[in-house]
């Protein structure tokens, strides 16, 4: 995946605005727990209370809390708190949230500082719970009991009736009250700050039923809000959601279109010699499907990869936050997760390496027999290819379902982990706030950070599995990107003269195919001069395809040189060079369109006159002009629906469409009959007569009148002249010339 790192870059601002979003998104799906928590604990447990220090509170009571006070939290407490009596003005505003003030005084909080109120809580709650045990055992002699040995010098269930306990312990020695407040902090410091503050929140309910507040509005308001906070939390994840899958898919589908773009480009610059070495079925494969696996991991991994490291760590924090006695739960469930994946992983690794070359295999078994059904039937081989299709696929069916099974199993592994991961926290959590170490609010928190831990890694996993094809894949297209065309122009080309004359010479070139053991071609030299043929004949195999395939540079001689118009063809850019060559090659290639699309081929702009000349000269106008459609008549691929020799025709009057200074027909009338090919010969004379003409062929009759015809045999010139010298000079050619005349003369 690194060698294609470089896509990346042109969208790497939509990448960090992704993570941004993801940040932000994991933020929100973290807190919802907490807010949940919240709702249980606070707004369902205490009413909606979710603090100590009540808004309003009754002097008597805020007095008797005082004296279990440290002197510094008494300063703390009348710094939050303002005394307002009733009938005054100051009490007027809180008569319609307060009714009780209309009789008796009350203290209001004001706003304070956050660090003072923090700091105050533990304190205040602990003696508000104090004073209201002694509350309830003055009003139970049993609890007075109980309680008196808390109360250091009391022995509550003793004090006369109607005496004011408070007043007493207000009048007591501060030795001796300090006492009792270090008793109060020792019995309480076991449950904590937290629980301790929870337990007041009754007592602030209660506190608010006396002042003759609305308890079940304030329960409902608060839950309404948490839930307004949960609702917004949940849009606003939503939305982060929203814009990553846009931004995600934006920027796979531009790297897609990217890596296509310039695999396209690098394989147009592959020279044959590059073909040799990727069969046309891969090419396809790594063009479509191996990006397709790319395009598929970039959105997989924009939305999977970063956000669940950020829900994974942030899960961890919030846990270790809210309750750490319990993580060895997850810490467990995320060892086994991660071992199941790890096996998986190796497992399955080798089986993605092969999918792809599988997929190649399937692909060039179908390629070839599409192209190839006409011979398939006519052997009536139907059942060989049946068969051999059906090994490919059945190959591929093979590894595709191992990997298919591995997941089918891993998925219930995963989900069972997750599930026991579940049952676990209820368990233990239950058992946790039955010894009142946590809240029900506070475990569900914690099961569903649990279950938030845990599916980060899932996502991880399914990372995990995607990512080892998408490497294969993407090692694949950059073994394509990677390839240096053998083939290159030069830093600093020279150009021809604009007055181009198309003189071709060949001097002392040997040829090698690219891992050969010898060479294909031995010391050729001629010249091809303008305005004459140049005919190549010879055997098969002799390398007269060879020979012509060096001029536009589809190989580079090995040893030699080509020379057009005096300058060494590879000094020059391969543009320059091929912008004046007409090429007809052996096989001739139609593409799909329409007649007219494949003519302006050669060259867009050729009017209407310059493409009906190219097909008379052709030979084509006939089969052209009888098509209702005429020009416009359709062309399937590959050229299907047209006869070889209309194919080759239409081939021919391609290159004519381009009127350039060289003409190479690399066997281009073999289709022909022997009065079109007359007659085609007769018009190109007439019409290039200032071109210079290469002709490969293997019939005598095609190249009598050339100026020049070169006989090759096994990669040499054996022979060189017109047609009557080479009838005397050359055995070669005699020998093909009087078998091919005498099976005319017997047509």
């Amino acid at each position: 995946m690194l060698r294609l790192a470089k896509y990346v870059k042109p969208y790497l601002l939509l990448v960090l605005i992704t993570i941004f979003l993801l940040f932000a998104q994991a933020n929100f799906d973290l807190a919802l727990p907490d807010y949940l928590s919240k709702i249980v604990n606070t707004g369902i447990q205490q009413g909606g209370v979710d603090t100590a220090l009540p808004k309003a509170i009754r002097q008597t009571e805020f007095d008797r809390i005082l004296i279990f006070l440290s002197a510094e939290d008494k300063a703390r407490a009348r710094e939050a708190y303002v005394l307002v009596e009733p009938g005054t003005p100051e009490a007027d505003p809180y008569l319609a949230d307060y009714p009780a003030l209309t009789d008796e005084a009350a203290y209001i909080f004001k706003p304070v500082d956050q660090a003072a109120v923090d700091a105050l809580s533990p304190g205040f709650a602990k003696a508000w719970l104090a004073v209201s045990g002694i509350e309830e055992a003055l009003a139970d002699p049993e609890k007075a009991a109980a309680l008196s040995g808390g109360v250091q010098g009391f022995d509550l269930s003793k004090v006369p009736a109607g005496m004011d306990v408070f007043a007493l312990l207000g009048q007591m020695p501060a030795a001796n009250l300090q006492q009792i407040t270090d008793a109060i902090n020792e019995k309480f410091s076991a449950l904590g700050d937290k629980l301790v503050v929870q337990s007041a929140a009754r007592l602030v309910k209660a506190e608010y039923q006396v002042l003759g507040v609305d308890t079940a509005r304030v329960q409902n308001d608060y839950i309404v809000g948490m839930g307004g906070w949960m609702l917004g939390l949940t849009l606003l994840s939503a939305a982060c959601t929203i814009a990553v899958g846009y931004l995600s898919a934006l920027t796979a589908a531009g790297m897609a279109r990217d890596i296509r773009r310039d695999v396209f480009k690098k394989v147009e610059g592959f020279s044959n010699a590059e073909f040799d070495s990727f069969s046309t079925a891969s090419l396809i494969t790594r063009s479509t499907n191996d990006v397709t696996q790319i395009q598929m991991v970039v959105v997989m991994t924009m939305r999977m990869v970063f956000y669940a490291p950020l829900m994974g760590i942030g899960g961890v924090i919030r846990v270790m936050e809210r309750d750490s006695s319990m993580w060895w739960l997850i810490a467990v469930a995320v060892l086994v997760l991660v071992s199941l994946i790890a096996t998986v992983f190796v497992v399955a690794l080798p089986k993605f390496r092969m999918t792809q070359t599988l997929i190649d295999r399937l692909n060039l078994v179908a390629r070839e027999n599409l192209a190839g059904m006409l011979v398939v039937r006519a052997f009536a081989m139907e059942p060989f290819e049946e068969k051999r299709f059906d090994k490919a696929n059945l190959d591929l069916t093979a590894v595709s379902l191992f990997v298919n099974r591995v997941m089918v199993i891993m998925m219930p592994l995963m989900m069972l982990i997750m599930n026991g991961l579940s049952l676990a926290v209820i368990w233990v959590g239950a058992h946790q706030v039955a010894e009142a170490n946590m809240q029900v609010g506070d475990m569900m928190a914690f099961l569903q950070y649990a279950m938030q831990i845990v599916m980060s890694f899932l996502m991880l996993s399914m990372m995990f599995i995607i990512l080892p094809r998408a490497s294969v894949s993407a090692d694949r297209i950059a073994d394509v990107l990677a390839v240096e065309p053998a083939i290159r122009d030069p830093q600093k080309p020279e150009r021809f003269l604009k007055v181009f004359a198309g003189l071709v010479e060949f001097r002392n070139v040997s040829f090698r195919y690219p891992e050969a053991d010898e060479d294909a071609l031995h010391d050729i030299s001629f010249t091809a001069h303008p305005g004459q043929t140049t005919a190549l004949i010879g055997a098969t195999g002799a390398g007269k395809s060879t020979v012509v395939n060096l001029i536009p540079r589809f190989y580079d001689v090995t040893a030699g040189a080509i020379l057009v118009d005096g300058i060494d063809i590879r000094e020059v850019t391969q543009h320059d060079l091929r912008d004046k060559i007409g090429y007809v090659p052996q096989k001739s290639v139609l593409f799909s369109g329409t007649i007219e699309s494949n003519l302006r081929y050669a060259d867009a702009g050729a009017s209407g006159e310059k493409l009906a000349l190219a097909t008379q000269i052709a030979q084509a106008a006939e089969f052209v002009d009888s098509n209702p459609e005429g020009m416009a008549a359709a062309i399937a691929q590959g050229g299907q629906n047209v006869s070889g020799g209309q194919k080759q025709r239409l081939s021919i009057a391609r290159a004519l469409v381009k009127q350039p200074p060289i003409y190479i027909f690399d066997d281009s009338f073999s289709a022909l009959d022997l009065k079109t090919d007359a007659a085609l010969r007769r018009a190109l004379h007439e019409h290039t007569q200032n071109s210079t003409l290469l002709i490969v062929t293997q019939r005598v009759s095609t190249i009598m009148n050339a100026e020049q015809i070169l006989v090759l045999d096994e990669g040499r010139i054996v022979g060189r002249g017109t047609h009557p010298e080479l009838m005397n000079s050359c055995e070669i050619y005699r020998e093909i010339a009087l078998s091919q005349l005498a099976q005319e003369a017997l047509a």
